[in-house]
This record gives C-alpha cells, sequence and structure tokens, in this order.
C-alpha cells in the first residue's frame, strides 16, 4: 500500500505498516543503489553482458550465465539468477534476512560464488528497495 500525502509516504514495511517522509524512501532507494552498484557490484554476476563486454543496462539485474569457474572443483552455481523485482522473495522480511545473515528462506547459504553478506539492518533494507523498485525479467 503505497499513498503520497504530501510530504508524508504511508507504506507497509517490513511486514507493519510505517509512515515515512517521502525524501527519506528516496534517500533509501538511493543508498540501495550505490550499495548494490558501487560496492557488492552484483551486476558483475547477475547481469548479461553485451559482445563489447559491456553490461546490459536493458535486462540489468535479469540473471546471467557466469562464464567464469573456479580452478579447484567445489560447489559453484553456474547461472546467476535474476534479482531485479526480488522474484526469490514473495516478502520484503525474508528478503532482508536474506542480506542480514547469508541465509535464505529454505535455510541454506547460496552458493559460491554469491558471498554470504551480513549487512546491517538499514543497508539490507535499502537493498531489498533498490532491488524491488527494478523492473523483474519477463517469464
Amino acid at each position: 500500500m503505497k499513498k503520497l500525502f504530501g510530504r508524508w509516504l504511508a507504506v507497509l514495511a517490513l511486514g507493519f505498516p510505517a509512515i515515512i517522509f517521502a525524501d527519506e524512501s528516496t534517500a533509501r532507494l538511493q543508498r540501495g543503489e550505490y550499495l548494490v552498484e558501487r560496492v557488492a557490484v552484483c551486476a558483475d554476476c547477475h547481469s548479461e553482458r553485451d559482445w563489447r563486454g559491456r553490461q546490459d543496462r536493458e535486462h540489468w539485474l535479469q540473471g546471467a550465465k557466469l562464464d567464469f569457474k573456479p580452478a579447484r572443483l567445489m560447489p559453484w552455481a553456474a547461472i546467476a539468477p535474476g534479482i531485479a523485482g526480488l522474484p526469490g522473495f514473495t516478502n520484503d522480511v525474508a528478503a532482508v534476512k536474506y542480506f542480514e545473515t547469508g541465509v535464505n528462506t529454505a535455510g541454506k547459504k547460496s552458493a559460491p560464488p554469491m558471498p554470504q553478506f551480513r549487512l546491517e539492518h538499514d543497508d539490507a533494507v535499502a537493498v531489498v528497495a533498490y532491488l524491488r523498485s527494478l523492473k523483474p525479467a519477463a517469464k
């Protein structure tokens, strides 16, 4: 539920209603964008590249085949799933918990090369807000 009341924004955040200032919401999205694109560099794995090796912004964070492998035999994900829109999470609480603990909703750690992030709560909320704001891959 999102309704704009002047400078107020009523949202359903992490399973409970909250009222925040609209500029606070914008700041949260900007923080999430910064963390996803500049710190964690999620697009290196989760975005396809064009024939020149540049990341495809039209399919930003919509999943990609990993074209690198470890030098030694170990568990390894061959495909980085799409994270735009967070299709793997049915609710934000689970997604925030994942970014705080590195453990998914099934109680498992992600397969390498995905790092097991241990983000602070505010950073995890910002990352989830930003990823939810992105267009998911077409089915």
